[in-house]
């Protein structure tokens, strides 16, 4: 009946916006609060618009866009995990499929399929548009943190080797450039934050 997939494209929307209340380690680049996962997924999708040109091979930005916008849903149920925090990566990986399995249930079947597979193939980083989205996901808490003075490594007792093995090594898959770009920032970051 179309009134009763209305209503549930509605429910998912709405359950949707608790997004904006999940709140993320990372800072926004004022350092005046810390961002919300739904301004997060916002600011990535227009970040990946802009640097497309600099992924590592032909990307359908309409297909990482979409990846993008939906990438941290599982997040109003499982919550944040900061990649330099400490908590088990496969337990939140099964609290994240619990996740997907509830929010993207709210939508008609197909509908809750399609974005189902977006997930997962963004979650699994295989094909081009997946290993872009996962590259531009990691740069912008990075680019946040340099913007605010460190913003939250200090706080996670992050260094620039754990930088370059957790967030250097997914970036450079799908944008080398973009972290050849981001590494001389870093380093005198931390040059800077030892003397």
């Amino acid at each position: 009946m179309p009134d009763d997939r209305l209503s549930q494209q509605l429910a998912f929307l709405t359950e949707a916006d608790r997004l904006k209340t999940v709140l993320r380690g990372t800072t926004i680049c004022d350092a005046s609060r810390r961002e919300n996962s739904g301004e997060h997924s916002w600011h990535i999708a227009l970040y990946a618009m802009v640097l497309a040109e600099h992924s590592v091979t032909p990307v359908r930005i309409d297909r990482v866009i979409r990846m993008l916008l939906i990438h941290d849903l599982v997040e109003i149920d499982a919550g944040d995990a900061p990649i330099h925090g400490d908590h088990d990566p496969r337990e939140q990986a099964r609290i994240e499929q619990l996740a997907a399995d509830r929010i993207f249930g709210l939508l008609p079947p197909d509908q809750a399929h399609e974005m189902r597979a977006l997930w997962e193939e963004f979650e699994a980083a295989t094909s081009d548009d997946a290993v872009f989205a996962k590259s531009i996901d990691r740069v912008q808490p990075v680019i946040s943190n340099l913007e605010t003075g460190g913003g939250s490594w200090p706080e996670y007792n992050v260094t620039e080797d754990q930088l370059e093995t957790r967030v250097g090594a997914k970036v450079r898959r799908g944008a080398p450039d973009v972290w050849r770009h981001l590494q001389a920032r870093i380093s005198a970051w931390f040059d800077a934050s030892a003397s």
